[in-house]
């Protein structure tokens, strides 16, 4: 009760407060520009011409989606255009990411064969997501044998599956090991219900999306079908029913290449055009994939459009620093290349992320302006706060009046009032690899979560917002620019921008009941790190000196090698290193926190191992971030991490 009351008796508070405000950080002439430039409309027609491809990593329809997007690049008027093309073979390791082989496939149909002839249940031509991805050719014709979850021995315990098609209720890479090399099944059937939100189970005619386990040694080709579906088939198995089918795949992994769009607003310093800010998206998904993620994709597009636009006519003034825009395969694409090219990660400066921001009314959808991790405290999220804080003001004045100065409406779009949140950290997409500690680059994270639609057959165009997608492009666009010209001129005036943001992360302190001394070392880095922005020196350390004795002392220092999240796409660097050892699995890795679980602490736990910080003062970092977290669990995967060869 006591936090409900903190939370509603402060915003109201902050609202009239702002009520009526002038535009921060930029001069409203340049805001205006921005804000009259920005289209949802063109941004939503570049979004209709990707979603018409099923972009998965090294496929022809992601490289259809990489050269549209190159081309529109080159269009715009935007320099240094070019895909870059990095080898991926299933051995080759960029970091601590193993290079996934393309995967590409030409048919996948799955009928059931009755008396009236064959009837299509799912069908790559029509639907490609009805086909998993990294399926592998075959021809089968067999039973159907529903085993319920299929992840556990007992769930084939007196079924005959050897040579038939499953019925499974588990994603497809969870049950292929166990399915095929121990019981010897010729291919699944899933159903898998990801992604859970209150919506889950509502939609049983979407499809969903499924993947096999890419560097699996039993190799087979799963479908997907819908929960309406498979509650049918699961009914006439119950009856006694003899279901044929029949499974015809044409599809595989091959030698390919992570291909990553990249393209530059070139700065105007001389001394500071070294420096870029980032904006990043993720370019893979299957067809439609139009929030997650066409609409990152074309919105980072959309602002790189407006800004060499009205660079070109004057309009503004040239950035110091370099602006470039990323279009990768998401997190795999961004691990590689900060890897091999290891001069991208030295010159960025800051990231803005964009993954799902274009969601309807429809989808349920609601905006998050996402903070980094407590490991990495940096001033850049309160830019965008302070940028879409101003546009929410905007917006509701807008929509509750029909009056606003800035209403960030596109004419084809919605007339809703953003209501963005600044949210506190949170893991799933590309910016957890800049914030990793192999890079330490702050990352601004523009998200829409939750989405009802997302990862199945209705993620389609026709849920998306224009107005959603200017408002997004907006905030983006305001807070790369003021970060690409930002000098010790502006100090002043973000001051107020970070004192919004302290006051903010109070609330959520408050909340969570974290120790004062926790929020305080995490608000001295925020200054530190606009220092660190301005000088182009690392921020100080902020840590007291180890007192700590026995497990609680111990300090443990990540290694130079390798770079990037332990846990990426497709494989999961210390699960596959912990094999070789006789360490047993951490218990971390499957703790549930207050507010974070096992992917989350040890994200964070590795990240804070700095050869500074005692195991206790990580316990302590991380109890305040995640929920409290026992001191032995803790040190239990540092150690382990040792053991692996990631700290030392």
């Amino acid at each position: 009760m006591h936090r409900i009351a903190a939370t509603c008796l402060l915003f109201p508070v902050l609202a009239a407060a702002g009520a009526g405000h002038p535009p921060p950080l930029l001069p409203e002439n340049e805001v205006a520009a921005l804000a009259d430039e920005l289209s949802g409309e063109t941004a939503k027609r570049n979004l209709e011409g990707l979603a018409r491809f099923h972009r998965q990593r090294g496929s022809q329809g992601f490289h259809s989606a990489a050269t549209l997007v190159a081309e529109r690049a080159q269009v715009y008027g935007l320099s240094d255009v070019e895909i870059l093309r990095f080898p991926t073979d299933g051995r080759r390791m960029y970091g601590t990411q193993r290079a996934r082989r393309g995967w590409d496939a030409e048919q996948g149909d799955l009928l059931e064969l009755t008396s009236a002839g064959p009837r299509t249940l799912a069908s790559y031509a029509a639907t490609p997501i009805a086909l998993a991805e990294d399926s592998e050719s075959g021809n089968v014709t067999a039973d159907l044998v529903d085993v319920g979850e299929g992840t556990k021995e007992q769930d084939y315990a007196g079924k005959d599956v050897r040579g038939k098609l499953v019925l499974v209720a588990a994603q497809p890479s969870a049950v292929q090991d166990l399915a095929v090399g121990r019981f010897g099944v010729a291919g699944m059937v899933s159903y898998a219900q990801n992604q859970r939100t209150a919506w889950s189970g509502e939609y049983d005619g979407a499809v969903r999306w499924g993947h096999l386990d890419s560097f699996s040694a039993n190799p087979t080709f799963a479908f997907m079908v819908s929960l309406r579906v498979a509650r049918s088939l699961q009914a006439r198995l119950r009856d006694g029913e003899a279901i044929r089918l029949q499974a015809i795949v044409r599809a595989g992994q091959h030698d390919s290449a992570y291909e990553i769009v990249t393209a530059t607003i070139p700065g105007s310093d001389p001394a500071l055009r070294g420096s870029e800010i980032a904006y990043s998206c993720h370019l893979d998904h299957q067809r439609p994939g139009a929030n997650d993620n066409a609409s990152g994709c074309v919105t980072i597009l959309e602002v790189a459009r407006s800004l060499q636009r009205l660079i070109a006519s004057g309009a503004l003034p040239r950035p110091a620093r370099t602006i470039r825009f990323i279009w990768p395969p998401e997190v795999e694409g961004t691990v590689t290349l900060l890897n091999a090219r290891p001069e991208f990660a030295s010159r960025i400066k800051a990231a803005i992320h964009m993954d799902m921001v274009g969601g309807g009314t429809d989808t349920k959808a609601v905006f998050h302006v996402t903070r980094g991790p407590a490991s990495l405290p940096s001033f850049v999220h309160d830019v965008a706060w302070a940028f879409a804080d101003w546009a929410n003001e905007e917006t509701y004045q807008f929509a509750a009046t029909g009056s606003a100065a800035y209403p960030l409406v596109a004419p084809e779009g919605s007339k809703d009032p953003l209501r963005a949140s600044y949210s506190p950290f949170s893991m799933g997409s590309d910016h957890d690899v800049y914030q990793d500690s192999s890079f330490g680059i702050p990352a601004i994270y523009l998200n829409d979560w939750p989405d009802r639609y997302i990862h199945t057959s209705l993620d389609t165009a026709a849920n998306i917002d224009p107005t959603k997608l200017k408002r997004a492009a907006f905030i983006g666009a305001a807070s790369g620019y003021f970060l690409a010209n930002l000098s010790s001129r502006d100090a002043a005036a973000l001051n107020g921008a970070i004192a919004m943001g302290r006051l903010m992360r109070a609330v959520t302190s408050l909340q969570r009941q974290t120790a004062p001394e926790a929020a305080d070392l995490y608000e001295r880095g925020v200054h530190a790190s606009l220092n660190s922005f301005l000088s182009g020196a690392l921020p100080p350390a902020h840590h007291t000196a180890p007192t700590t004795k026995g497990d609680g002392g111990l300090v443990f220092h990540r290694r130079a090698e390798p770079r990037g999240p332990l846990a990426v796409f497709g494989y999961d660097y210390f699960e596959d290193h912990l094999k070789a050892t006789s360490v047993k699995r951490p218990g971390l890795l499957s703790y549930e926190g207050t507010w974070g679980a096992g992917e989350e602490y040890a994200y964070e736990a590795l990240n804070l191992a700095d050869g500074v910080r005692t195991t206790a003062q990580i316990t302590a970092v991380l109890s305040a971030e995640y929920g409290p977290v026992p001191l032995k669990l803790v040190t239990e995967y540092l150690q382990a991490l040792k053991n692996v060869g990631v700290v030392d």
